[in-house]
């Protein structure tokens, strides 16, 4: 694993550049949970739940597309805040990404042991989640230093074989229940029991099923025409995926069925999908289903392992630490050494905290995941922010369009306080905290280093001055290298 200081490599396509975004989201894993925590909130409603989350994100990802449309940069919020509001908040806001990805990688490691164990107890084999999820980390180490052709082939894959199972199954609900008249657009209308404002709640559970859509971002140094398939596989990988969780959903509300005892069940289910498999079609499904949820897991668990490289990767050729970190592989052309900090990070924290007493796969998905929901957060408001600045006010771009990164942020502020209060049980308590000094870090590491802050301007620069070349210039840069 011997780096060099050359660039990445620009071979990605617009399929295997969405496939980044779509892994990182791992909407497999998602439908095998959240719908049941949005249903014990808002009951049948969670279809309309989850379509207002579809569009609360949609217009949370239009700065990520314009951004992207503007700067192709592997540093994602780290270049696009960098270029609107200054070095400082670039770093601080590429900083919070960056603890997003390192605990998404975790959780997801974890995740990967949790289902892993499922799906080989189904078989009748009884293995720990942890050395499975330690097993899942050397594999995706490996397909991380790999070529990123790889690692975005092999996400597409693996979420393609699981979304077509889960699709099968709502086939089969869908045509059963529409065989017995049973079919009812009920799930899309708040009633006096279900109201509005707790649909927006369990919205909230919806909107962290789409954490990761701008993982595509930080592949703008390896995608051809970056500026244009970027910005269409974010688009693409939001509405996509959007749609995908309304019709799953749909067919988990109408699985479980509309009365109190149904959505009772629905809610208080630990493994949804599970649930419906082996009532609708049978244990073979069930077993396939967890098989499923193991490789979207390892699939989301190497996406962000690669977006948190790239994002590390970029720190690292401004100074950040050592510029080391800011060099590639001779063989395979992947940020080996960003690659190998995530990973060692990623071993120390799913193997420490692993072995506490009762600690399950599940368990420290859900604590991981939880600090990364904080932090991803924080960086999405800084983008719609540094969007608002940067194109309708420095830019003077006068526009209606202004609006939309506003009402992100009115959705994403109201998530975030939705996480903070009413103050969760412990120890889900502590880990705004935890977040919040991962942060108070970040900042202290740029305002320390006033040098790091001018390195990162300058580049910053020469990066944005990138989209000003001429057409014939610009032409050549989109081909591959």
């Amino acid at each position: 694993m011997e780096p060099e200081k050359s660039g990445l490599r620009r071979e990605l396509s617009f399929l295997e550049s969405i496939a980044l975004s779509i892994g990182i989201m791992a909407p497999t894993a998602a439908m095998a949970l959240n719908g049941s925590l949005a249903a014990g909130i808002t009951g049948s409603a969670v279809p309309l739940a989850f379509l207002i989350a579809t569009i609360a994100v949609g217009l949370a990802s239009f700065s990520f597309i314009q951004f992207s449309r503007h700067l192709a940069h592997s540093g994602s919020v780290y270049a696009f805040n960098g270029i609107a509001l200054g070095p400082r908040v670039g770093f601080f806001s590429g900083w919070a990404l960056l603890g997003t990805y390192l605990a998404f990688t975790g959780a997801s490691t974890a995740e990967v042991g949790n289902f892993a164990q499922a799906f080989l107890a189904g078989l009748g084999w009884s293995v720990g989640w942890l050395p499975l999820a330690l097993v899942a980390g050397l594999l995706i180490w490996f397909f991380a230093y790999s070529r990123i052709t790889i690692s975005t082939r092999l996400t597409l894959a693996m979420e393609g074989i699981s979304v077509l199972l889960i699709l099968a199954l709502v086939v089969v609900i869908l045509v059963r229940l529409g065989s017995l008249g049973q079919l009812s657009l009920a799930p899309f209308t708040p009633s006096a029991e279900e109201p509005l404002n707790n649909v927006a709640l369990a919205a909230v559970f919806g909107f962290l099923s789409f954490a990761g859509f701008e993982g595509a971002a930080t592949l703008g140094e390896e995608t051809r025409n970056p500026r244009r398939n970027i910005p269409l596989a974010i688009l693409a990988a939001v509405f996509g995926t959007g749609l995908f969780y309304i019709v799953v959903t749909y067919a988990q509300t109408l699985g479980f069925g509309l009365s109190r005892a149904g959505i009772a069940s629905f809610a208080q289910s630990a493994a949804p999908l599970d649930d419906l498999a082996r009532h609708y079609v049978g244990r073979l499904m069930a077993v396939l289903l967890d098989f499923g949820a193991t490789i979207s897991a390892f699939a989301s668990a190497l996406g962000t392992a690669n977006a948190g490289a790239r994002i590390l990767y970029a720190m690292g050729r401004d100074g950040f630490i050592t510029e080391r970190l800011g060099t590639t592989s001779r063989r395979s052309g992947s940020p080996a050494l960003a690659v190998a900090v995530i990973m060692l990070f990623d071993f120390a924290v799913v193997s420490i905290w692993g072995l506490a007493p009762a600690m399950t796969g599940a368990t420290l998905f859900g604590y991981l995941g939880t600090i990364g929901v904080f932090l991803i957060l924080v960086a999405y408001v800084l983008t719609n922010v540094g969007a608002i600045w940067f194109f309708f006010l420095r830019r003077r771009v006068w526009s209606w369009q202004w609006l939309i990164p506003l009402l992100a942020i009115v959705f994403l502020g109201y998530t975030l306080y939705s996480n903070i209060y009413p103050v969760p049980a412990p120890p889900y308590n502590i880990f705004p905290y935890v977040a919040l000094a991962w942060l108070l870090l970040g900042l202290l590491c740029i305002i320390a280093s006033p040098g790091l802050a001018q390195r990162i301007g300058l580049h910053l620069e020469e990066s944005e001055g990138l989209h000003t070349e001429t057409a014939a210039e610009a032409t050549a840069l989109r081909q591959p290298q």
